[in-house]
């Protein structure tokens, strides 16, 4: 999907969860070049952690750059092994400009 912001616009935390099958990561490819096409909107990732704060990363990618993620879950290490940290991901605020990404979401939606 082709997903275009303008000042103001801004996309809150989520996860793209469709239908009963979920493919476990998806893809942005960031079309924009920040500082030139806009500013602001940062793509956001907030992973939460059980009995823990949540820790958010901020990813200012360049033009022609892509980012691969978790749709719901991604491995995290633990005092006892491995668990399924739970991943969110939205855009702050655009503040000037236009902000072109292409998302690309393996789903089963009807």
């Amino acid at each position: 999907m082709l997903l275009h912001y303008e000042a103001g616009d801004f996309n809150c935390l989520h996860q793209d969860l469709y239908g009963e099958i979920a493919f476990p990561l998806q893809l942005t490819c960031f079309l924009s070049q920040p500082e030139v096409d806009y500013t602001g909107g940062e793509f956001l990732l907030l992973e939460q952690q059980p009995r823990a704060q949540s820790r958010a990363e901020v990813i200012i990618a360049s033009q022609g750059q892509a980012a691969i993620f978790a749709t719901r879950y991604r491995p995290a290490k633990g005092k006892r092994g491995y668990f399924r940290a739970n991943l969110r991901h939205g855009v702050s605020r655009v503040k000037s400009g236009r902000r072109f990404t292409l998302g690309v979401i393996f789903h089963d939606a009807e």
